[in-house]
Protein backbone atom coordinates (compact mmCIF):
# COMPACT_ATOMS: atom_id res chain seq x y z
CA UNK A 1 0.00 0.00 0.00
CA UNK A 2 1.43 3.44 -0.97
CA UNK A 3 2.51 5.93 1.87
CA UNK A 4 -0.17 8.27 0.80
CA UNK A 5 -2.60 5.64 1.38
CA UNK A 6 -1.62 4.31 4.72
CA UNK A 7 -1.84 8.66 5.80
CA UNK A 8 -5.32 8.21 4.25
CA UNK A 9 -6.09 5.40 6.69
CA UNK A 10 -4.62 6.92 9.58
CA UNK A 11 -6.93 9.88 9.03
CA UNK A 12 -10.03 7.85 8.63
CA UNK A 13 -9.31 6.72 12.07
CA UNK A 14 -7.81 9.28 13.91
CA UNK A 15 -9.75 12.63 12.06
CA UNK A 16 -13.33 13.18 12.51
CA UNK A 17 -12.89 15.91 10.03
CA UNK A 18 -10.98 13.94 7.85
CA UNK A 19 -13.67 11.08 8.08
CA UNK A 20 -16.89 13.50 7.99
CA UNK A 21 -15.42 15.07 4.65
CA UNK A 22 -14.54 11.42 2.90
CA UNK A 23 -18.37 9.93 4.05
CA UNK A 24 -19.71 13.37 2.46
CA UNK A 25 -17.74 12.94 -0.33
CA UNK A 26 -19.34 8.82 -0.70
CA UNK A 27 -22.77 10.48 -0.27
CA UNK A 28 -22.19 12.62 -3.06
CA UNK A 29 -20.93 10.24 -5.49
CA UNK A 30 -23.71 7.92 -4.55
CA UNK A 31 -26.03 10.86 -5.00
CA UNK A 32 -24.33 11.99 -8.74
CA UNK A 33 -24.10 8.04 -9.24
CA UNK A 34 -27.77 8.12 -9.42
CA UNK A 35 -28.30 10.81 -11.26
CA UNK A 36 -26.18 9.64 -14.11
CA UNK A 37 -27.61 6.57 -14.27
CA UNK A 38 -30.54 8.60 -15.79
CA UNK A 39 -31.19 8.56 -19.35
CA UNK A 40 -33.07 11.41 -19.58
CA UNK A 41 -31.90 14.63 -17.15
CA UNK A 42 -34.56 16.99 -16.30
CA UNK A 43 -32.86 20.87 -15.54
CA UNK A 44 -32.85 20.06 -12.10
CA UNK A 45 -31.06 16.94 -12.43
CA UNK A 46 -28.60 18.96 -14.53
CA UNK A 47 -28.34 21.37 -11.69
CA UNK A 48 -28.29 18.96 -8.87
CA UNK A 49 -24.91 17.09 -10.85
CA UNK A 50 -23.38 20.49 -11.26
CA UNK A 51 -23.83 21.26 -7.92
CA UNK A 52 -22.73 17.77 -6.70
CA UNK A 53 -19.68 18.03 -8.61
CA UNK A 54 -18.49 21.11 -7.35
CA UNK A 55 -19.19 19.77 -3.88
CA UNK A 56 -17.03 16.77 -4.38
CA UNK A 57 -14.26 18.77 -6.03
CA UNK A 58 -14.59 20.67 -2.68
CA UNK A 59 -14.59 18.11 -0.45
CA UNK A 60 -11.22 16.48 -2.01
CA UNK A 61 -9.41 19.64 -2.24
CA UNK A 62 -10.27 19.68 1.84
CA UNK A 63 -9.06 15.99 2.23
CA UNK A 64 -6.38 17.18 0.05
CA UNK A 65 -4.86 19.89 1.97
CA UNK A 66 -5.19 17.81 5.76
CA UNK A 67 -3.20 15.43 3.85
CA UNK A 68 -0.70 17.75 2.98
CA UNK A 69 -0.59 19.14 6.77
CA UNK A 70 -0.29 15.97 8.16
CA UNK A 71 2.44 14.58 5.69
CA UNK A 72 4.18 18.72 6.39
CA UNK A 73 4.14 18.10 10.25
CA UNK A 74 5.20 14.54 9.96
CA UNK A 75 8.39 16.02 8.24
CA UNK A 76 9.02 18.85 10.38
CA UNK A 77 9.27 16.49 13.40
Amino acid sequence: MPIHDDLREELLRTDGEFRRLHDEHHEAQARLDLIQQKTLLSQDDEIEEKKLKLHKLALKDRMEQIVREHREAQVAV
